[in-house]
């Protein structure tokens, strides 16, 4: 037969691999290099390749067959599109696309010309895939909970400045995605997703960057299939430097399949399989691989299957859109990092200590990294070197409790805990944060709404604040982007800035939030007294005391003499059952009233709408400041700290 006339689309970077991948199949007369795209001439040093920027263009003149798309993900279904119209199979690089819309756009395309379309996951090429199904199927290594993958490689500062994208989850407004997880160890998603069957039932992630990127370069997933089938994959560009050897792989990913008679170990780099069963014995085999680009040939010259069709890879590209939607990639700091300098002190790489073995044991217990009690996914306030507070940016909790970050363990520097967390009084009730009654009708509080002239009721009406970023994080503190989202949607974002510093021998939290209105009408902020239930003005920062202190007063008065004032400070002192004394002074500049509970449980916060709904237009900032300090102070004592705050 004649050769197969290939048009490539970008023949930089990565294209360059394509390149010589064709020199091989040109020189063994299975294809001719009839063409490349780019938006530059490119050098090629076999065959006479057309030359031309437009893609529908070159493949017309040339007649290309195949075209081979190995350009940033951004511009996949627009050029793929262009060549599926144009005539020509395709070659797609992986990731396919950067949304289920985009990768539905080509589908269409596909459907629409009846030509072919195969994506870049070169793994799915390996016989050793059809052999672990057939391990799982058998029975071989008895009922399967999952698989679990993990990947630790090293890459330099350089590899995120290899181009314009790199490390980029956007670029001018467009996703790119280039990610741990959505390029370096995208094979291996791919490859786990080809091993078990059925559709995706929830994913996780959990992003993280020690590298100053926009995107992820240490990070974990968690998908659940509807069977009950669970998928992992924990994944790193920071682990140490090794040279590499036949039992490292240089820390080639893997994918352990975990049996309750048995385990299975696919490298699948190294196409090798290694089988590990209960008696003790090991088996391992190495598989060969096919090439896409001879399979796509092999299915348009005599209708072969497609080892890696865009259909098959429809799953992958929900991961990749659940990476997309994510939170953004948190910040390591860098108090967990080793920093690589060169001799003029640049910095040219960053290591995560432990990592590597972090990332196995994530494959082990199909866990993800804040499971497995890892210092850096834990956000924690520091004072002089001590930590005084946890943050949970992302809990599990129910919808009826309006989940919501909140700080947790806060505790004096006497290390006397000062907050609650689901107490049985109030189960949503969580430690110091944010939340609000009624907003725009939607209930950040948790628990049971009030309704006029009804009380208390259930209602299908609670929200959530979902974390979104940290565009700042240090040992003292951190900037927050959150999204307010309620039953139809999101209604507001919120910046919050919180800080620890050190007042004397105690020290104060600093905690400001400010509110945006998303929706482009007014909203309505309401309490349960602006509903008809006197004195439940709560709403806007609050912080719950442990209910297990005991003796507890407040100041300048009692709690009837407190609650509902609008004076500069309020404070609470308390007894923990061991016999510890614990003072909190709130100050504030904003003259919100104060919401102060004593008798009944211990919880102090401001009242946004007091008796009346406050409305919020465009922006609501406020700011309060805690002083957490050992022992009971007097008035005396608790005035000159509020008046040293600097509100």
């Amino acid at each position: 037969m004649a050769p197969v006339k290939v048009v490539l689309a970008g023949a930089e970077g990565h294209g360059r691999h394509h390149l010589g991948i064709l020199r091989g199949m040109v020189e063994r007369g299975v294809v001719e290099l009839a063409g490349i795209c780019d938006l530059r001439p490119v050098e090629v040093d076999f065959g006479s390749p057309m030359q031309s920027s437009d893609l529908g263009e070159l493949i017309a003149k040339t007649g290309a067959e195949i075209t081979i798309i190995c350009t940033p993900i951004n511009t996949h279904a627009d050029l793929a599109v262009a060549a599926l119209r144009a005539g020509s199979h395709l070659l797609l690089e992986k990731p396919p696309a950067p949304s289920p819309e985009e990768h539905r756009r080509i589908a269409a395309a596909v459907e629409e010309t009846g030509l072919a379309c195969q994506v870049g996951f070169q793994s799915l090429g390996s016989a050793a895939i059809p052999a672990v199904r057939e391990l799982i199927a058998s029975g071989a290594i008895g009922n399967v909970r999952g698989i679990g993958g993990w990947g630790a490689w090293h890459r330099p500062s350089a590899y995120f400045t290899r181009s314009p994208w790199a490390g980029k989850r956007r670029l001018n407004g467009v996703d790119v995605m280039d990610g741990a997880l959505t390029n370096p160890f995208a094979h291996a998603i791919a490859t786990a997703l080809a091993l078990a069957d059925g559709p995706i039932a929830e994913i996780e992630t959990e992003l993280y960057h020690a590298h100053p990127i926009e995107s992820d370069d240490t990070s974990c997933v968690r998908l659940r299939l509807e069977n009950g089938f669970t998928i992992t994959m924990a994944a790193t560009l920071c682990a140490p430097y090794a040279e590499p050897t036949p039992s490292n792989a240089r820390g080639e990913a893997h994918l352990v399949v975990h049996g309750d008679a048995g385990r299975a170990t696919l490298v699948y780099t190294h196409d090798r399989l290694t089988v590990e069963l209960p008696d003790g014995s090991v088996t391992t085999t190495a598989h060969d691989r096919v090439n896409l680009l001879d399979n796509l040939i092999d299915h348009v010259r005599t209708g072969a299957e497609l080892l890696a069709p865009l259909a098959g890879t429809e799953r992958f590209t929900q991961v990749l859109d659940a990476i997309r939607l994510a939170p953004e990639p948190a910040p390591i700091p860098e108090r967990h990092q080793i920093v690589e300098r060169d001799a003029a002190g640049e910095v040219v790489g960053r290591v995560l200590p432990g990592v590597a073995e972090l990332t196995r044991r994530s494959a082990r217990e199909l866990a993800l990294y804040s499971e497995l009690d890892v210092p850096w996914t834990r956000v924690e306030l520091l004072v002089s070197g001590q930590a005084v507070a946890a943050y949970e940016r992302r809990p599990d909790l129910p919808a009826t409790d309006s989940p919501r970050p909140y700080l947790h363990r806060v505790r004096t520097l006497g290390g006397v805990e000062v907050t609650e967390v689901r107490p049985e009084d109030h189960v949503h009730h969580l430690g110091v944060g944010v939340a609000i009654s009624d907003l725009g009708g939607a209930n950040f509080w948790g628990g049971r709404s009030y309704v006029r002239d009804q009380g208390p009721t259930w209602l299908d009406n609670h929200g959530r604040q979902r974390h979104v970023a940290f565009t700042d994080l240090g040992d003292g503190g951190f900037i927050e982007h959150l999204e307010w989202i309620g039953p139809g949607g999101a209604l507001a974002r919120e910046e919050r800035t919180v800080t620890a510093r050190p007042v004397g021998e105690a020290w104060a939290l600093d905690f400001a939030f400010t509110l945006t209105n998303l929706t482009g009408a007014p909203l309505e902020i309401h309490s349960s007294a602006t509903k008809g239930r006197a004195g439940a003005g709560y709403g806007g920062f609050f912080w719950r005391a442990p209910g297990t202190s005991t003796a507890r007063v407040t100041l300048p008065g009692d709690e009837e003499a407190v609650h509902g004032s609008r004076e500069p400070w309020v404070a609470m002192s308390g007894t923990t059952p061991d016999g510890r004394d614990w003072t909190l002074v709130f100050v504030q500049a904003d003259g919100d009233p104060w919401f102060v509970r004593v008798a009944e449980y211990p919880g102090v916060g401001q009242a946004l709408a007091w008796d009346t709904p406050l409305l919020l237009d465009t922006t609501l900032t406020r700011r309060i400041v805690t002083v957490v300090a050992d022992g009971r102070l007097t008035e005396g004592e608790v005035s000159a700290l509020a008046a040293g705050v600097g509100l």
